[in-house]
């Protein structure tokens, strides 16, 4: 297997800060063993936890108003994968590429050579039917797979089919479907009629998964479409896959909701009813603003695995959610900032594994509500990163990810290589 960074630096580097880090996992070990928790069992589990790259997600991304390119701007896919490979290499936390299709099409095998190259896998495909391709015969502008026109509709499912197909030669195993559609003024759209072309077309799309496959519906509840989407709420993205069987699931985007919603009773009842297929892990301040996982309300992260850990240890039934991250990176270096969310998630997840569950359980059934809070916030006060850097370390990987990612010199390598993009443009990507 290949490495875009030298290992001997990765390994140099880690020679530096080893003995600090031996010290700060064997007091952390001794304060968890004072809890009942084995801190090297807490590590195993981290080691074996990932999340997705989106491929997307290592370009500069932008705003309505206008894009501002990085340096070393990724030109195709097989320049997002030698990224995504960087980024993995660094965190052993990230092993798979989430591909945007057209965004990234190109021969699927040579897609799966150049991934190989790096032991890296590939996540769920991602439809594209918010935007127009080049080329495209009919437009998307006012919808897709919920477009008035029948035509228009065609070409969407036909577009999903085509996405499944690559991904059934690149070993993917699921395909995530999210629209723009919806309407800007009220009596622009009829919504049961909308909501109706939408079914029947997702169930010619399910219709072409194959049997080990899942699909992903993803809601949203505002923009591109900003008084009424489609599939605005996790209630009717529940209620659409039910409709459509048992390979359909509803995807989880932590921007994707209202102010002030609980996401993480959301995320309870769809696990409780078995239609938790996953999440696009991001942060957000004012609405979906994709910054960067744990950046702004690392609580409400940790909030989310606490119901995911207890769904895991009490053997929910077909409990198997995706893990993916979906940012937008406007003015920090995109695998600065993906290496570090990967970072924050497997975070979430060992200080939600640290949770005394037999005591919340307790304060929960005696109705102690302090206690039962205090129970979560002892946890998640637990600095783990002893556990997490001592996972990478012994998986190969680099104990500070960005020092080492900073010390190898590879956004100015890539600068060199990489002709610049021009800017000016708006658009989320």
């Amino acid at each position: 297997m290949e490495h875009i960074i030298s290992a001997d630096l990765v390994d140099k580097d880690n020679a530096a800060r080893k003995a600090n880090l031996e010290r700060d996992y064997a007091s952390l070990g001794e304060r968890l063993d004072r809890r009942g928790i084995a801190i090297d069992a807490i590590r195993d589990k981290v080691e074996k936890f990932a999340v997705a790259i989106p491929s997307w997600g290592v370009g500069t991304g932008g705003t309505r108003f206008a894009r501002f390119p990085g340096a070393g701007e990724p030109r195709d896919i097989f320049d997002k994968i030698e990224d995504c490979a960087v980024i993995q290499q660094l965190t052993q936390a990230t092993p798979t590429v989430s591909l945007h299709i057209p965004w990234d099409k190109a021969d699927p095998n040579r897609l799966k050579q150049a991934a190989s190259r790096f032991g890296l896998g590939f996540d769920a495909m991602n439809s594209n039917t918010f935007s127009d391709a080049k080329d495209q015969k009919l437009s998307y502008k006012f919808g897709s797979l919920a477009h008035a026109d029948a035509g228009t509709r065609r070409q969407a499912v036909e577009h999903n089919l085509e996405c499944i197909e690559i991904g059934k030669t690149l070993g993917s195993k699921a395909l995530t479907v999210w629209i723009g559609d919806g309407s800007n003024f009220p009596g622009q759209v009829n919504f049961a009629k909308a909501f109706e072309r939408y079914l029947d077309a997702m169930k010619e799309v399910y219709a072409g998964l194959p049997a080990d496959w899942k699909l992903f519906s993803e809601h949203k509840m505002y923009e591109p479409a900003f008084y009424s989407t489609v599939v605005q709420d996790w209630g009717t993205n529940y209620m659409i896959a039910q409709e459509l069987g048992d390979k359909a699931f509803c995807l989880v985007d932590l921007g994707h909701h209202a102010p002030n919603v609980n996401i993480e009773m959301i995320v309870s009842r769809l696990i409780q009813f078995k239609k938790l297929g996953g999440f696009h892990f991001n942060d957000s301040k004012y609405g979906d603003d994709d910054l960067d996982a744990g950046s702004i309300d690392p609580y409400r992260l940790f909030l989310v695995f606490n119901e995911l850990v207890d769904a895991e240890l009490s053997g929910a039934e077909g409990f198997d959610p995706a893990h993916m991250l979906d940012q937008s990176h406007n003015v920090t270096d995109p695998i600065e900032s993906l290496m570090l969310s990967a970072v924050e998630v497997q975070r979430a997840y060992a200080q939600a594994l640290l949770v005394d569950r037999k005591a919340l359980e307790g304060f929960q059934d005696s109705n102690d509500a302090l206690m039962a809070t205090q129970t979560l916030k002892a946890a998640y006060r637990t600095d783990v990163e002893p556990i997490l850097a001592m996972a990478r370390l012994k998986t190969g990987g680099a104990i500070d990810p960005v020092a080492a990612y900073r010390a190898a010199g590879y956004r100015a390598k890539v600068a060199a290589e990489r002709p610049a993009v021009a800017g000016g443009s708006g658009g989320i990507v």
